[in-house]
C-alpha cells in the first residue's frame, strides 16, 4: 500500500528534480533532428533565433509567464518543453509517493529514463542504443543495492526482455517480409525487464499493447492513410507501461 508518512521533502526534491531533468529531456527531443548541439552551446528560440536571457530558461515557469510564445517574435513555444517538463515532475512526485529512500529516488531515475526514450520514440520513431543500454545498466545496478530486484532476477529479466521481443520482430519480419517492430524495441523491454525482473514483463506488454490499441484506434478515426502503413511508436507505450507498472509494484507493497 501507499507509504503512510511520505516524506515530503523527499516528494518535493523529486519534483523539483523533474522538472530540471525534463527541461534537459525535452531540449534533448526538441533538437534531436536538428544538427544543433544538445549538451552545449546557448538556449535558443526555436524561430527567431534569438539567444534567451536566463530568466526565459526556467523550467515551466518561463513558458507560464510568457504566455507559451517567444517574447520577440511572438511565435509558440514548442508545447513539447512544457510537457515533458510537466510529465518528469510528476515522475518524480508519484516515485516519492509510492515508495520511501533510496528505492524512490531509483523509481523517479527510472521513469526519467523511460520518459526520454518514449518522447523520442514518440517524436522520432528512435530509440537510441546510448539510452537503452543506460537504461539496461542502471537497472543492473539497481539491483545490486537495495533499491531494486535482486541481481539474478534483473538479469533473467533483461534476457527475457529482449529475447522474447526479438523472436517476435524476426518471426513477424519472415512471415510478413518486412518489419513490425523497431530494432530499439526489444532493446528497451530488456532494459526495463533490469529493472523489474521477468515476472513483470507479461503485465507490461499487456499494457503497452492496450496502450497501442487505444493509438491505432485513434489513427484509424483520423480517416487519413491506412493504418497498415502508419508507424506506430511501440516503445512510448512499451515506457508508460513499465513506470505504472513500477508504481503499481510499490504500491502494492511487492
Amino acid at each position: 500500500m501507499l507509504n503512510p508518512l511520505p516524506d515530503l521533502r523527499l516528494i518535493a526534491a523529486l519534483g523539483l528534480g523533474g522538472v530540471l531533468v525534463g527541461s534537459f529531456i525535452a531540449t534533448a527531443v526538441v533538437r534531436w533532428d536538428t544538427g544543433r548541439p544538445i549538451v552545449i552551446g546557448r538556449s535558443r528560440c526555436d524561430h527567431c533565433a534569438r539567444v534567451l536571457a536566463p530568466v526565459e530558461l526556467i523550467p515551466l515557469l518561463s513558458a507560464i509567464i510568457s504566455r507559451f510564445r517567444c517574447r520577440t517574435c511572438n511565435a509558440p513555444i514548442d508545447a513539447l518543453h512544457w510537457q515533458i517538463e510537466a510529465t518528469a515532475c510528476l515522475v518524480g512526485v508519484f516515485a516519492g509517493m509510492a515508495t520511501p529512500g533510496i528505492t524512490a529516488i531509483a523509481g523517479a531515475i527510472f521513469g526519467w529514463q523511460l520518459l526520454a526514450l518514449g518522447a523520442l520514440d514518440a517524436r522520432h520513431f528512435i530509440l537510441p542504443n546510448l539510452l537503452t543500454t543506460a537504461l539496461a545498466i542502471t537497472g543492473l545496478a539497481a539491483s545490486l543495492s537495495s533499491a531494486g530486484i535482486g541481481p539474478s532476477d534483473s538479469i533473467a529479466g533483461g534476457l527475457v526482455g529482449f529475447l522474447s521481443l526479438w523472436l517476435v520482430k524476426q518471426g513477424y519480419r519472415r512471415l510478413r517480409g518486412r518489419d513490425g517492430l523497431g530494432g530499439g524495441d526489444p532493446k528497451l523491454f530488456g532494459g526495463i525487464g533490469c529493472w523489474l525482473g521477468w515476472q513483470a514483463l507479461p503485465h507490461i506488454l499487456l499494457g503497452a499493447s492496450l496502450i497501442g490499441l487505444v493509438m491505432a484506434v485513434a489513427v484509424l478515426r483520423e480517416g487519413q492513410e491506412p493504418l497498415s502503413s502508419r508507424q506506430l511508436p511501440f516503445g512510448a507505450c512499451l515506457a508508460l507501461a513499465g513506470f505504472t507498472v513500477w508504481l503499481a509494484y510499490q504500491i502494492a507493497g511487492a
